[in-house]
Order: C-alpha cells, then structure tokens, then sequence
C-alpha cells in the first residue's frame, strides 16, 4: 500500500515515463505540483526523489504497470480520483506534445480510476488551456 500522496505522485510519473522519457518540463511540472497544490498540503517534499525512484523500479518490474495502477486506485479515495487525473493530463502537456505512448497511459489511468469520459474531457481541456498561457 501506498500512501494518497505517493499515489498522486506515481499518477504522474506513469505518464511521464510512458514514453521512456521523463523531460526537464514534466519534472518540473511534477515538483510544481507536489510543492503548491492544496492535495499535497502536508506532504514533506524531499521525500518526491524517493518516492520517484520507487515508482520507476516498480515500473521495470514484469507487470509492474499493473501493479502500479493497482496500487494507485487502492490509495485514492473517490475523491482524489479526478484529482489524480488532472494532474496526469497537467505532465502529458508539460512538454507541448502529447504522444500516442501518453495518451494510451492517460487512458488507461483513466479508466482504472473510473473517470467518465465528459469529465476527463474537460479536465483535459483545462490542462491544454492552461499549458497555452
């Protein structure tokens, strides 16, 4: 089990690690968002490297994907879900491309954690408006 924080953060780095690349922009975006938004209110981030590390090794594990999944929806209450896959979206449009190998990951964390697709079209509208300004 692991904790809703690190679940928030591994929603992140499945994404940007889908594509074998995790670019200065997406790190960025993931240390942005562990240090100013409310969902991370008291999570202590030096503890991001580890948890980071810890999510890539479990990544180069044989079904390590699904593991991660699992454990992701297992520590997110419902509402923390949509949270989850907004920050998602946020590190998909870091980099100002979004390749096939993100959005097959944002599906699939999509569906795992039961997102509807009007939903996650907006919260992936949102992440595109604010990835523009």
């Amino acid at each position: 089990m692991i904790s809703e924080h690190a679940a928030l953060i591994y929603t992140m780095v499945l994404v940007s690690a889908s594509d074998r690349e995790m670019t200065d922009s997406e790190l960025k975006v993931i240390g942005t968002n562990v240090t100013s938004l409310p969902a991370f209110r008291g999570f202590d981030a030096a503890q991001l490297p580890g948890i980071t590390e810890d999510c890539a090794h479990l990544l180069d594990q044989e079904d390590g994907l699904e593991r991660a999944l699992d454990l992701i929806r297992a520590a997110l209450p419902v509402k923390l879900r949509e949270t989850a896959y907004a920050l998602a979206c946020d590190v998909a449009v870091a980099d100002g491309r979004v390749g096939q190998e993100e959005l097959r990951m944002l599906e699939m964390v999509r569906h795992r954690l039961d997102v509807d697709r009007l939903t996650a079209a907006a919260i992936e509208r949102g992440a595109k408006a604010r990835a523009c300004s």
